[in-house]
């Protein structure tokens, strides 16, 4: 085929906004064969292969985010659904949930305390100003929810989904090592911990790498997480003074 050819091929392409869904899908699919041949090591995450690819793919093609996102949109809207949809898998072992209801209780409160207290006292130690310390504060809640909280306190959403990301991979990559440093094997505490700390990323990582029990108690403790957090992080953050 000619060069010519192509280029008309490529004008039609990019004219169609089902072009970067494809992309979008492609690339994960890429990422995915990669984190396997890896052997599923969190270092090469496929989320975080999957955004590095795109980030090629748009700068070859010289594409700005709105055009993308127009293409990429119904991923996002089933963004939704699939959060809502963790609830299935927790609903099989509901009854485990009620029997520790104390623990989750206890361990959601603590988790979240440590991770806003600990961010935002190293941030201000460091000389951070405090839009940077507001949008490094909700960054252990998954990207919609710690988005929404940093935009309400004055920080900046999109450094905030930034630092959701980098909190999700250093949580996959350091949580697994902590497990078998303190020789927990029980997927439920496993699971907890991951959606405690990693989010999505976490939740993403059981399911794929322990199993369901696991990925059912790390969504339950994302969404506890998130839920927690809007209420109780603007009265940690007035205690600091910001």
């Amino acid at each position: 085929m000619s060069g010519a050819g192509l280029e008309q091929i490529w004008v039609y392409l990019s004219a169609s906004p089902l072009l970067h869904l494809l992309a979008t899908l492609l690339a994960f699919l890429v990422a995915t064969r990669i984190n396997r041949w890896a052997g599923g090591t969190p270092l090469l995450h496929p989320v975080i292969v999957a955004i590095a690819l795109l980030i090629g793919f748009l700068l070859l093609t010289d594409t700005d985010y709105a055009t993308y996102f127009e293409g990429a949109q119904f991923l996002h809207f089933l963004l939704g659904p699939a959060t809502v949809a963790l609830a299935i898998p927790l609903y099989d072992h509901r009854e485990r949930v009620r029997r520790m209801l104390g623990p989750i209780v206890v361990g959601t409160m603590t988790g979240i305390a440590t991770a806003v207290i600990s961010a935002v006292s190293i941030a201000m130690v460091l000389g951070a100003d405090t839009e940077t310390i507001l949008s490094l504060a909700p960054k252990s809640v998954t990207s919609p929810i710690a988005m929404g909280i940093a935009d309400k306190l004055g920080g900046i959403p999109s450094l905030t989904a930034g630092l959701v990301l980098l909190t999700g991979v250093t949580g996959c990559i350091v949580g697994p090592w902590i497990f078998r440093l303190t020789r927990i094997s029980d997927p439920t505490i496993q699971g907890y911990s991951m959606g405690l700390a990693a989010h999505g990323f976490g939740t993403a990582y059981c399911f794929a790498s322990i199993g369901a029990v696991a990925g059912a108690f790390s969504g339950l403790a994302m969404g506890l997480s998130g839920l927690v957090t809007a209420f109780v992080l603007p009265p940690i953050i007035h205690l600091f003074g910001l």
